[in-house]
């Protein structure tokens, strides 16, 4: 099985557990709000991490899905929030209208908000052995030192002049800690040692920072069509990118090094990392 069979196989069963969340208790509206962005499509790449890191260290998935589940609700909660007017004001994801768009901003606020709490509720649920640390990890990297962070730089830097490791920060906060933290969740979850969660962790950090910048060379050379969403924004709104700091041909050479640090991190004994190693390849190359 190549890597994209394997990552359709992963991501139909992410799919599938998304599906059947019931968010009981939840108002109609408030679910149909949630769900519409939840279940918008997407790679999946997040729950997959979680599964396939899972598997890598030789655990049992059924344990990694509920945390799957959450990163992509987490995933779901952020983008629902970072196309407000008061952030990045976008109007189409995944080519189709924001949440705040159809449901409203106050609306949209609210789906994002029951997203987020409800990925702690299914995460909090799970009794599998090293549930607590893996819960810890997606914790820290949803929070103020990870991907809120992050954004707050991306926001009040905006207009500056860029440099590489106000860039770095920016990366590593608002991508690389949610690529992270699924990586050493997985690995939790089935019991690994510190060695492999470290190792997990160089491999996270830099494949969140080659996708980052492979999503800025996007912004600006990909195919409107094939991302869904508008594209040239980061320049329109001086946002810090990578190819803004060192230009595109040098931003593709750091992308195509961070996948190699990524790789080589994942080369120890304890590990059927296989998968893990092409997908990071597959990432680099990625179209939408």
């Amino acid at each position: 099985m190549n890597v994209k069979q394997q990552l359709s196989l992963y991501k139909t069963m992410v799919e599938q557990a998304l599906e059947a969340l019931p968010f009981e208790g939840a108002p109609d509206r408030l679910k149909e709000a949630m769900r519409y962005s939840l279940l918008n499509g997407g790679k999946r790449l997040r729950g997959c991490l979680v599964l396939a890191a899972c598997e890598a260290a030789g655990g049992n998935i059924s344990d990694a899905l509920p945390f799957a589940c959450a990163v992509e609700m987490i995933h779901a909660y952020s983008l629902i929030h970072d196309d407000l007017p008061s952030m990045d004001n976008d109007t189409l994801r995944r080519g189709k209208p924001t949440n705040h768009i159809v449901f409203g901003e106050g609306m949209a606020i609210l789906a994002g908000d029951g997203l987020l709490s409800h990925a702690f509720e299914v995460m909090a649920a799970c009794r599998a052995p090293g549930a607590f640390t893996a819960l810890s990890m997606m914790a820290k990297a949803a929070g103020v030192s990870g991907m809120l962070a992050g954004q707050t730089l991306d926001i009040t830097l905006e207009g500056t002049q860029p440099d590489r490791d106000t860039v770095r920060q920016i990366h590593l906060g608002k991508t690389a800690a949610l690529l992270t933290a699924p990586v050493i969740a997985g690995f939790a979850l089935a019991g690994a040692d510190e060695d492999t969660l470290a190792a997990g962790r160089v491999y996270g950090e830099n494949l969140g920072l080659a996708f980052q910048i492979v999503d800025d060379l996007l912004d600006l050379e990909g195919d409107a069509a094939l991302m869904g969403k508008t594209l040239g924004k980061d320049v329109q709104e001086g946002k810090i990118t990578w190819p803004a700091c060192v230009g595109a041909q040098q931003a593709k050479q750091d992308a195509a090094a961070c996948i190699e640090k990524a790789k080589a991190a994942l080369n120890i004994p304890a590990l059927h990392s296989a998968f893990l190693q092409e997908l990071a390849e597959y990432t680099l190359h990625r179209v939408q």
